[in-house]
Formats: structure tokens, C-alpha cells, sequence
């Protein structure tokens, strides 16, 4: 291989900065602390020691996956994003990356997805493309469903399952109560976070519960959605013998379920970035922060 052409397959670090901002990375803290929660109650159960070593490949797995899909979800939505004004400076759209280097960093994040679900075991390496799928298909749901935000919270849905094969190679029920809680808490917030968009989404074509059924349908749906995640929440912690750190963290979670949901109403979105970035960001922190101090009370040895 020539040195030119080695030059042009590893992004230059001006490259890898933009494609950084363009995939968010830092708001991998949406989804990590879950997986930490079902990986480390895994490890509770099956012999009470952390195995640093699959709690680091989780972690790998995560952001690689997570990457994976915010770089193609911009690869996708690109014209869309060209179209409105709230996304019109995104890297793709002002030229800061170029599609080519976008897909590039996609497909080594891929790759270190797969390899990391390979060194895990074998079930994780098998169902990674389950994984994958709805990552894909989800930049896809806006063009041809109201209820795009469906197909975020069945991707979402992923980490905390995984977290658990990870560590056990066997599917659990207990993890699937705690990912579906997940996956339907983040499709909640999307619901709020996609009312910022709903006259540009009408006007271009875009679909989504705003956009058809209006501001009000989306907020009142974001709430039930926080309402059943919080009892999802209860299933999770009763079915795994939680103990009172992690019955602490439920009251803080639905304390700031109920802050969210009164700086975010119909016909005030002035503070709908607060409600989506800072308090999102707090409740997976704080869950899993109690959860880890819960799990380390009942005897989890470091």
C-alpha cells in the first residue's frame, strides 16, 4: 500500500475531531450506565466479583455500536438535515466531513463493535447483527412511519441485554425488562425532542408523532412513556432482589421524571434542551451510581 493512499484511509486528527462532534460522543452516557447496571448485576449473580475485563469490552461494544449508528443516521439524513435550519451546520452538511471519511469512521466503529462481541463469547458475536439492525433501519422510520421513535427504543433496548450476555452468555429475562425500560425512556425523550422540529418536519415531508398528531399528542406521549419506564423500572428491581440503594435511585429517577415534564409543556419548549440533554443525563447517571452501590452493600467485591 502506498503511503498516499495509507494517508487517506486513517482520518487526519481535523478529521477525526469533526467526525467525533458528528457521531456526539459524549452522549454515550445516555445508554452506558444501563449496560453497566445489567453487566454488573449479572456479575452479582453469577459469582459477586467485577470482571474488569468484560466490564471494559462492554464498553467498547457500546460506543462502537453507538457510533456506528449516529454516523450512519447522519450519513442518512443528510438532505434532511440540509433542510433545516436546527441541523444545517451539521459536519455533513457544512462540509466539515465528508461523506467518504463519515463512512469510514462507521465501519471501523463497526468493526470494533463485532470484535469486541467476538472476544466477549460466541452468542454475543452472533446476535450482534440483531444489534445492528435497528440502528440502521431507524434513520429509515421518519420517511415511511408517524412512529419512528418505535424503532429508536427497540435499538435502544439492546444495550442492557447485551450487558447481560456479555457477562453470562445466556439471555435473561431480567435484562429484557430492564432494556425495554431503557428503550422506551429514550423513546420517550425523542418524542419531547422532536417537537422542536415539527414545522420544518411538516413542511420537507419529515414523519413523526409531533409532526402528524401534534405538540401536545407528543409531550402527553413522552409522559405515559416515562410513566410505564419508571414501573419497568419497579419490575426490574423487584425481579432482581434489588435492595435499598437501588429503591433510592427509583424516587430520584421519578423525581426527575416529574421535573423533566414540568419545564417541557405543549406550549413552552424554552427549556425542552434542559429536559433532553441535562436531566436525561442525570437519570442514567444517578440510576446507575445507586445500582452500583446497591450491588456493592449486598456483597459485589471490586
Amino acid at each position: 500500500m502506498s503511503g498516499g493512499t495509507a494517508s487517506a484511509a486513517v482520518p487526519r486528527p481535523g478529521r477525526t475531531k469533526a467526525f467525533l462532534r458528528l457521531v456526539m460522543i459524549e452522549h454515550s452516557i445516555f445508554a452506558l450506565p444501563f449496560a453497566y447496571i445489567a453487566s454488573l448485576t449479572a456479575m452479582f449473580q453469577l459469582d459477586g466479583t467485577i470482571h474488569w475485563g468484560e466490564l471494559a469490552l462492554v464498553t467498547v461494544c457500546m460506543v462502537g455500536l453507538r457510533t456506528f449508528a449516529m454516523a450512519v443516521n447522519r450519513i442518512i439524513d443528510r438532505e434532511i438535515d440540509a433542510r433545516n435550519p436546527r441541523t444545517a451546520n451539521r459536519e455533513l452538511v457544512t462540509g466539515a466531513m465528508s461523506v467518504r471519511h463519515a463512512w469510514t469512521g462507521a465501519l471501523i466503529a463497526l468493526v470494533v463493535f463485532l470484535g469486541s462481541a467476538a472476544l466477549l463469547n460466541p452468542l454475543c458475536l452472533a446476535l450482534a447483527p440483531v444489534a445492528v439492525v435497528p440502528m440502521v433501519v431507524y434513520p429509515y422510520g421518519k420517511r415511511f412511519t408517524d412512529f419512528p421513535q418505535a424503532i429508536l427504543a427497540l435499538a435502544q433496548a439492546m444495550g442492557p441485554v447485551g450487558g447481560w450476555l456479555a457477562v453470562t452468555g445466556e439471555w435473561s429475562w431480567d435484562a429484557a425488562v430492564l432494556g425495554l425500560a431503557v428503550g422506551i425512556w429514550i423513546g420517550g425523550f425523542d418524542l419531547i425532542y422532536a417537537c422542536q422540529d415539527v414545522e420544518t418536519d411538516r413542511e420537507i415531508g419529515v414523519r413523526s408523532v409531533p409532526a402528524r398528531f401534534g405538540i401536545p399528542a407528543a409531550i402527553w406521549g413522552a409522559r405515559a412513556c416515562h410513566a410505564v419506564t419508571t414501573g419497568l423500572f419497579v419490575w426490574y428491581a423487584l425481579v432482581t432482589d434489588a435492595g435499598a440503594f437501588f429503591w433510592l435511585g427509583l424516587l430520584v429517577v421519578a423525581a426527575a421524571f416529574v421535573y423533566e415534564h414540568r419545564i417541557v409543556r405543549p406550549h413552552d419548549l424554552s427549556r425542552l434542551n434542559r429536559a433532553f440533554f441535562s436531566v436525561n443525563g442525570f437519570i442514567g447517571i444517578a440510576l446507575f451510581v445507586c445500582a452500583l452501590l446497591d450491588l456493592l452493600v449486598r456483597g459485589l467485591t471490586v
